[in-house]
């Protein structure tokens, strides 16, 4: 069974391509849980207004069915606790000019 750490080292291959970075550096992803039938992921974007979002959930998505094409895949768009750029890596806040 794929474990969590393994589904956040395929998420960091998700790029935000508004800002250019990773959706797990940036604080996107909130939470992972894997079981024997399912992968859910809990994450959100950085406005609830993001062009963006139904192409970042469907790459979510697809790279963990790619990984685990046996396993039901849930990505759960949230809107709070609400991102901030508080959330993300200092490398991702270096990267930023933060």
């Amino acid at each position: 069974m794929i474990s969590e750490e393994k589904v956040f080292e395929l998420l960091k291959r998700v790029i935000d391509p508004e800002i250019g970075l990773d959706i797990v550096s940036l604080g996107l992803v909130y939470k992972v849980e894997v079981n024997e039938e399912s992968i859910n992921v809990t994450m959100t974007l950085t406005t609830p207004g993001c062009p963006m979002h139904s192409s970042i959930t469907e790459w979510v998505n697809n790279i963990l069915l790619q990984a685990e094409p046996d396993k039901n895949v849930n990505v759960n768009l949230v809107w709070e606790p609400r991102w901030t750029p508080e959330l993300m890596t200092d490398d991702a806040k270096e990267k930023l000019g933060m």
